[in-house]
């Protein structure tokens, strides 16, 4: 095996009693970092303080992540053209924050015969909101509901705060 010291120096191709050794006596351990490299790779080092530092790197990347969240916006297929255009600025400003939209359309009763409008309805918001957003899902009836996603186009998406650099 390939061994790297602690300082990131090769020591060359080892045989592993070898490579153990030299760990123990410079008490340390013999970490595989490349196991499907030929020959394999070990590293001289700390395992704790390794652990721990991998642990840290993931920390981090998890803060610098992006969480997206699903906001909903319900409405009835017979809802009148004001009321639409309210829901219409809720999703818009969804969008703006970065979230994607689920746009649902709930029917009641006999309502289900006329799926039609409600897909008009929904397609109608697409367009309204084409330049911001980007159908993630087109409109489909799941049993009583018809349903839409929307997310934000790239652009569109609020940036977030940078993290501080160490």
């Amino acid at each position: 095996m390939r061994v790297i010291d602690e300082n990131g120096e090769q020591l060359g191709i080892l045989p592993t009693h070898e490579a153990l050794a030299m760990a123990q006596e410079r008490d340390l351990d013999l970490v595989e970092v490349a196991p499907n490299a030929r020959p394999p790779v070990c590293r001289l080092m700390d395992y704790g303080k390794f652990r721990y530092e991998q642990s840290k790197r993931e920390r981090e990347a998890r803060k610098r992540q992006k969480v997206l969240t699903l906001k909903e916006v319900r409405m009835s297929p017979k809802i009148d053209s004001h009321d639409l255009q309210i829901k219409m600025r809720n999703a818009e400003r969804f969008l703006k924050d970065g979230d994607k939209v689920k746009i649902t359309v709930r029917f009641r009763g006999r309502e289900i015969v006329h799926a039609d409008i409600a897909r008009q309805k929904l397609t109608e918001m697409a367009e309204e909101l084409k330049d911001i957003s980007v159908v993630e899902r087109p409109p489909k009836l799941e049993g009583r509901q018809m349903i839409m996603i929307l997310a934000p186009t790239g652009q569109e998406a609020k940036p977030q705060p940078a993290a501080q650099q160490s």
